[in-house]
């Protein structure tokens, strides 16, 4: 890779512990890797901590990777497809419109060169909410011409590109816009993390979408653990 990366962003629990698991396998030496917590709101602060903490305070400009899973917002994107950001919108269910941020161009262009044909560019859109009706994602991704939904990425370039980090964000679609998932919605803390009971309560109420679900996170999270590896490996 032309570019070196100082850090990688995941949020917390099974996303990170593929990461994890697919450097201990690189070839090369890889950055350290953080965990970080789900949605725009708990992950603003948690930046803001980091920074106050001083990680790369002695470098001119960082450059981070935020990995992870994403939800498909066009048919053409499935389960498993590798897709790395060029931008990405900000989708408030509260309110029409929202903030436009691209992805850096230089480390975007290094981790690309690295992957190649096993990684698709795409436009992302980041929502407040867990969006889990299948008719609502296609209608986001016509409305803003993102192909990916996560809940992180904008609140990452926010808060990052401000301090004088390039960011670069590589993700793994884990469902596609075809069928609705679990409606979740109650199932997170404040501090993005998952409620146990009202989460379990969520699956069980439509286990047709749970399975579905469930299957799709577990290939999303192989492929996201082979794509970290073959990132930071001379052998490809």
């Amino acid at each position: 890779m032309t570019t070196s990366i100082d850090a990688i962003l995941v949020p917390q629990g099974a996303e990170y512990r593929s990461v994890c698991k697919g450097l201990s396998r690189a070839s090369v030496a890889t950055p350290p890797v953080f965990a970080i917590p789900a949605g725009g709101v708990p992950l603003t602060q948690y930046l803001e901590r980091w920074q106050q903490a001083g990680h790369f305070s002695n470098l001119a400009q960082p450059n981070v990777l935020l990995m992870g899973l994403c939800g498909s917002l066009l048919p053409q994107y499935s389960v498993g497809d590798v897709v790395l950001y060029e931008s990405c919108w900000e989708w408030k269910s509260d309110r029409k419109g929202g903030d436009y941020r691209q992805c850096d161009r230089e480390l975007t262009a290094s981790v690309h060169s690295v992957l190649q044909k096993r990684v698709t560019l795409v436009k992302a859109l980041t929502s407040d909410i867990l969006i889990y009706s299948a008719p609502q994602k296609c209608e986001l991704g016509q409305l803003y011409g993102a192909e990916v939904v996560d809940m992180e990425g904008l609140a990452a370039l926010e808060v990052l590109t401000r301090a004088g980090v390039a960011v670069a964000m590589l993700r793994v679609v884990s469902d596609d816009c075809r069928h609705d998932l679990p409606n979740l919605s109650a199932a997170f803390h404040s501090d993005g993390s998952f409620k146990p009971l009202p989460l379990g309560m969520g699956l069980l109420r439509q286990p047709l979408a749970a399975t579905r679900l469930v299957s799709g996170a577990m290939r999303g999270l192989r492929v996201l653990q082979h794509a970290t590896t073959s990132l930071f490996s001379t052998r490809r």
